[in-house]
């Protein structure tokens, strides 16, 4: 009777998302309180266990320890890229082989080689673009970053912007064994200041930076990786509502909260190599566009209020509640729970 009574109260105090049991109500509650748990987290397909990212989701279905049963389910009919579960070994098959991109190698990608293309337009134009940058060196030791090459492109993977850079000071490491760059390339390039000023108007599209609102405006959502220091050696400021970075997307972190690198996401999550040799700032922006799409594509339950930090929720887990939250099942509790993180899905509503 007694271990019958214990079970239930165990369970009465197991975790809706991610099944983590506690021994108290009072320890579940806090739990729910910082644990920020939500509709946008990664989710097991098979058991419905939730993960802080991807790759806790990937180290649940098929790592050293997985779940035996969500393993065995997984390796009969689910994707290795985007981790989703199908109905059957053949859909499994025909929807990985859709899963899998390549580089894009055709006439629109040899376009990135050239000198400089200009398509940015104010006041028309796609709303989401993304942004990349390569690097040469300065300083005596050549270990400073200098923008000295730029490319954008829009959500087709079509180029609107690509440009060598003369950087303000001088350069000492051209890099070429990654970049390609010549000292020649730069000699008639295009001046920071004239990039700078580009790309700022391009972002903004009429509207003053301090302006800029995050939904209903006219500014565009920037994509990319590592965009903090890309904008820093383009001297290009930005709001960060408006910007998707890959580097630091929640649900694309290690389970150590770091940061993946852009050629490890191309790789797990799209199936092809990036930055093998030299390197094309055009390819940058094809693979960050991709993982953003494939993220804001994901299919989630739609709330008036996502986020933790909207006025609405911050209420929901305060401790003047605690008695009406231990009175809640694990279910109820996890209804009211909220994304500390913006979910990109949320640029499609």
């Amino acid at each position: 009777m007694d271990s019958r009574i214990e079970y239930a109260e165990t369970h009465r105090n197991k975790c809706a998302a991610c099944f983590r049991q506690f021994n108290k109500l009072e320890h579940l509650v806090e739990h729910m309180r910082i644990s920020y748990h939500s509709v946008h987290e990664p989710t097991c397909g098979i058991c419905g266990k939730h993960c802080r990212s991807f790759e806790s989701l990937r180290e649940h279905l098929i790592g050293p320890l997985p779940k035996q049963e969500c393993r065995d389910i997984f390796a009969n009919r689910g994707c290795r890229f985007c981790l989703k579960v199908l109905d059957s070994p053949y859909s499994r098959r025909i929807h990985q082989e859709r899963c899998q991109l390549s580089a894009n190698t055709g006439l629109i990608g040899r376009f990135a080689n050239l000198g400089i293309r200009d398509n940015l337009t104010i006041g028309k134009g796609p709303q989401v673009v993304a942004l990349a940058c390569k690097m040469v060196g300065g300083g005596s030791d050549g270990s400073l970053d200098l923008c000295a090459r730029v490319c954008i492109i829009d959500e087709r993977e079509n180029i609107l912007f690509h440009s060598y850079v003369k950087p303000p000071i001088p350069v000492t490491n051209y890099r070429y064994e990654t970049t390609g760059l010549r000292p020649e390339y730069l000699r008639d390039a295009m001046t920071m200041r004239q990039v700078q000023r580009k790309i700022q108007d391009f972002l903004c599209n009429g509207e003053p930076v301090w302006k800029i609102r995050p939904k209903s405006g006219r500014a565009r959502i920037l994509v990319g990786h590592g965009l903090d220091h890309d904008l820093e050696s383009l001297q290009v400021e930005y709001r960060s509502e408006m910007i998707r970075d890959t580097e630091k997307y929640p649900p694309l972190m290690k389970t150590s909260k770091l940061s993946n690198s852009l050629k490890y996401l191309t790789q797990v999550y799209l199936g092809y190599e990036i930055q093998t040799g030299i390197q094309d700032p055009y390819d940058d922006c094809v693979a960050t566009m991709r993982l953003y799409m494939r993220m804001r594509s994901q299919a989630h339950k739609i709330e008036e209020y996502p986020l933790a930090s909207d006025p609405q929720n911050k209420n929901n887990f305060a401790s003047w509640r605690q008695r009406e939250l231990e009175r809640m099942s694990p279910d109820q509790m996890l209804a009211i729970s909220r994304s500390d993180y913006y979910c990109w899905c949320l640029d499609s509503i």
